[in-house]
């Protein structure tokens, strides 16, 4: 079975989970059908449990399906809480599905499989050893990947149906009433927790601050909390930027995002009123920068900035030169505590981010988004889950819900050490070359032809290279050499769904 960007899938493997493959970035309006969670009504004067132990005993049970936010990213401490009770418990054949995987998550995941304890798992992302040990075949069943947006869809539509939910919040009352903002472990936005909350059957919030009831404002609302648990602490927030605040003084990033915001401010986008995406790292974190100034020298403001939000957007929001900043996850203390303060600041669900499947997601209206690679085709096919030695090291995150912007930017350097980054083809095709309009790397740029009115726009920017993405490969090649064909046993180890739910790629087992 091939699909639309020329990908083989296992047909065993699609008739068995039943997927379709990948065959258009146009979602169309189809009509679906929601589902809903088990509500079991409560009248109890509280929903404080004793311990964490008996909240997961008392609700987990073999073969469920369990999930977890995280919004903590490398700060994390609930995930090991909850992974270290249910693996000393024995319980066996379980799915975990948290809306992604952090390294600190790692090695109790890798034991839990080992054990047998789970047997599936549905993330947007893994890295380290974890990525490491799926990617030579240490699960028994594919991993599933899906984007921000996808899990959302998934979620609702009942292909991922959690049973239980574990969420860590930086406060609670006593009834389940909480939020992101407020507590000494603050961490922001609870955008992705928002659908755990919502549809699984049980959800048990672990904290380590009870506040008086009613605990107001409430992300999560006592309606949708089965229980809640008091811990030491649920994490540490100084780790949820784990680097991604970095402002870069690399001159090589600092050229990519120079010629990014060149690309922007000759586009046909930039202009009063325009929405823009620029994600995290030390490049895209200069591109707000010199972004800023451009808007400062013509005279323009944006109407709002999306995705995961650092300090430097919560500056433009302050100076006046964003109206509104919509939220999904934070990755730094400075936007994490705004949001308590800044009424123009919104918290938004997944759903309202990015699902394709809802009746108007924030990403239909972007009009620019930056995006990083780990590679880049010459069809504009972009790689952000594996690496060039096949080994699983990234995530789908927001990338293909975003990248559904008017103007989608890749920003790359041409090469990585020894290893290019613009191939004749993606080790794993996340993102198809449908949804990308613009390559951005320290030696020029390249315009996807079917783009011609942006060809017309920016060939003649002053200072910047216009080369064909084969150009590019070319250049990327000569500096490094053409690599060794990767070896693959003929097992599948994950399949990465779009975000309507087909299948664009596959990864397989690593031969040794």
């Amino acid at each position: 079975m091939e699909n639309s960007v020329k990908r083989e899938l296992p047909d065993e493997l699609m008739n068995k989970l039943d997927y379709k493959p990948f065959e258009t970035v146009d979602f169309g309006n189809p009509e679906i059908q929601r589902v809903a969670p088990k509500v079991r009504a409560t009248t109890g004067k509280n929903k404080l449990v004793d311990s964490l132990e008996k909240a997961v005993t008392d609700n987990v049970k073999d073969g469920m399906t369990i999930s977890f936010h995280h919004h903590f990213r490398e700060g994390d401490y609930v995930f090991n809480m909850v992974m270290r009770i249910i693996i000393d418990h024995g319980y066996k054949d379980l799915t975990l599905a948290p809306s992604s995987l952090t390294n600190t998550m790692n090695d109790i995941t890798i034991e839990a499989i080992e054990k047998g304890v789970v047997t599936n798992i549905t993330s947007s992302g893994m890295r380290g050893t974890l990525g490491d040990a799926v990617s030579h075949g240490a699960l028994e069943n594919p991993v599933i990947f899906r984007s921000h947006g996808g899990r959302a869809r998934a979620i609702e539509e009942g292909n991922i149906k959690i049973d239980v939910a574990f969420l860590g919040v930086p406060n609670s009352d006593e009834m389940g009433n909480a939020n992101g903002m407020d507590g000494e472990t603050a961490f922001g936005s609870l955008g992705y927790a928002l659908m755990d909350a919502k549809y699984a059957d049980k959800v048990v919030l672990i904290t380590d601050n009870i506040v008086d009831y009613p605990n107001t404002p409430a992300s999560i609302e006592q309606t949708q909390v089965d229980y809640v648990v008091k811990v030491d602490k649920v994490g540490d927030p100084d780790k949820i930027g784990s680097g991604a605040t970095r402002f870069t003084k690399d001159p090589k990033e600092l050229k990519i995002a120079q010629t990014v915001n060149n690309v922007i401010v000759h586009s046909p986008y930039f202009k009063d009123g325009f929405s823009f995406q620029t994600g995290s790292g030390g490049a895209a974190l200069a591109v707000t920068r010199f972004l800023r100034q451009s808007m400062i020298d013509n005279g323009i403001t944006a109407s709002f900035a999306l995705g995961g939000i650092t300090k430097p957007t919560i500056d433009l929001l302050e100076e006046g030169l964003v109206k509104k900043v919509m939220d999904v996850q934070d990755f730094d203390k400075g936007a994490a505590q705004s949001m308590k303060s800044n009424r123009d600041q919104q918290e938004i669900s997944a759903t309202w981010y990015a699902d394709p499947a809802n009746k108007g997601a924030m990403v239909d209206k972007l009009d620019v988004v930056i995006l990083s690679a780990l590679e880049i085709d010459t069809d504009y096919n972009v790689n952000v889950m594996s690496g060039s030695d096949g080994v699983i090291r990234g995530a789908v995150g927001g990338h293909q819900d975003a990248a559904t912007a008017k103007l989608t930017i890749i920003s790359v350097p041409l090469v990585r050490g020894r290893i290019a980054t613009v191939v004749p083809e993606v080790t794993t095709n996340v993102t198809p070359g449908d949804s990308v309009d613009v390559l951005v790397t320290e030696v020029g740029i390249a315009i996807n032809p079917k783009r011609q009115d942006l060809i017309d726009a920016l060939q003649d920017m002053p200072g910047v290279p216009v080369y064909t993405i084969e150009e590019l490969q070319q250049m990327a090649e000569a500096k490094v050499g053409k690599p060794e064909p990767l070896e693959y046993t003929d097992r599948t180890v994950a399949m990465v769904e779009y975000r309507d739910g087909t299948i664009i790629d596959t990864i397989k087992e690593i031969k040794d």
